[in-house]
């Protein structure tokens, strides 16, 4: 038995602007440990995806919307980052609103590089210590909440939310996700 069998995990990502091992590596690997991953993107179809914010990288399907999921159905969220990912998803009402649910419901949200801006923009890091690419330093103080310099952070301050800096942390960062659903 795999360790994450049973468990189920949503992606939210935009179409365009999301760094390639940003999310083929967590939704590989928590594949590969057993969940059930699925990707949800604004619309249908695929997501291209960026190596480095510039460099054209692999395809990834679509299997629902924003709008055809809800925080009930799912254990955790991964929000991956990507410069124009993160500044698009963040202006997401839809997307915001989930990433809220999910924090409410007490639910792991797991975010990476420049994701974590999309729990600035959901006002949910008050009091919290997260992580992530040093940019977003000030919009996370500002937000509320103390920012480190580490591959991964896990806050479980009114649930658990993980963080990572760049897609080098991805094996930390993979594995603090598995640890918060076990």
């Amino acid at each position: 038995m795999a360790t994450l069998d049973g468990k189920t995990i949503l992606v939210i990502a935009t179409n365009y602007g999301v760094e390639q091992d940003e999310i083929v590596v967590p939704t590989d690997q928590l594949r590969e440990r057993g969940a059930t991953v699925t990707v949800a993107g604004q619309e249908s179809g695929s997501i291209a995806t960026l190596v480095g914010d510039k460099d054209p990288g692999k395809s990834v399907d679509v299997d629902t919307t924003y709008d055809g999921v809800s925080a009930g159905d799912f254990d955790a969220l991964v929000v991956p980052g990507g410069t124009i990912n993160a500044d698009t998803i963040r202006q997401d009402a839809t997307a915001v609103a989930l990433v809220k649910s999910f924090v409410e419901a007490g639910k792991p949200v797991a975010a990476i590089c420049h994701g974590p801006w999309t729990l600035v923009e959901a006002g949910v890091l008050t009091g919290r210590t997260i992580t992530s690419f040093p940019s977003l330093q000030t919009d996370i103080r500002n937000a509320g909440a103390e920012w480190v310099d580490r591959e991964v952070q896990v806050d479980e301050t009114n649930g658990t939310i993980i963080t990572s800096r760049n897609p080098d942390d991805l094996p930390a960062f993979v594995d603090a996700i598995e640890a918060a659903l076990r």
